[in-house]
């Protein structure tokens, strides 16, 4: 009975722990369509030193033109216009905290425009990535928590 006890309480440990460690990473895949003529607008909110890898794919049409008008808002004000893109990819280290605006035009006015827009978010703390950071921390905790029962323990005279 202690056993099945055990086995019950490890279990659920680990779900909760999966479950906590799943929903640390960030990363999306979108589709997004942009009519002709208009304008969509993706908000991506980051903080400091997350490092953030943007692709960018339009998807081609039947008249075989296949490229979108990119740019990106940060919190700051600043606008980086990447123009006319087809496939693309860029990366960087974010140095201001807030809401970034990734904005695509269609200025072609006859079709309609399929864009795949994929990104992905990593968190550091204290310069070292997030998921290294809270398995050093349950490693020193256990450690601690190993030290704790040793030391508590009875000893055998």
């Amino acid at each position: 009975m202690a056993n099945l006890r055990k086995t019950c309480c490890a279990s659920l440990v680990v779900l909760v722990l999966a479950a906590f460690f799943v929903g640390l990473g960030e990363a999306a895949t979108l589709s997004i369509t942009v009519k002709q003529g208009e304008h969509v607008v993706q908000p991506i909110s980051l903080v400091a030193e997350d490092h953030v890898l943007i692709q960018v794919k339009v998807i081609g049409t039947t008249s075989g033109s296949s490229f979108i008008q990119f740019s990106m808002n940060c919190p700051n004000g600043t606008v980086q216009n990447f123009g006319e893109v087809g496939t693309f990819t860029t990366g960087f280290v974010c140095d201001l905290e807030g809401e970034y605006t990734l904005n695509f035009t269609n200025t072609d006015q006859s079709e309609n425009r399929l864009v795949t827009l994929n990104y992905n978010i990593d968190h550091f703390i204290f310069g070292i990535p997030q998921t290294l950071f809270l398995v050093l921390l349950i490693g020193v905790v256990s450690v601690l928590g190993v030290a704790v029962f040793i030391g508590l323990s009875r000893k055998p005279y």
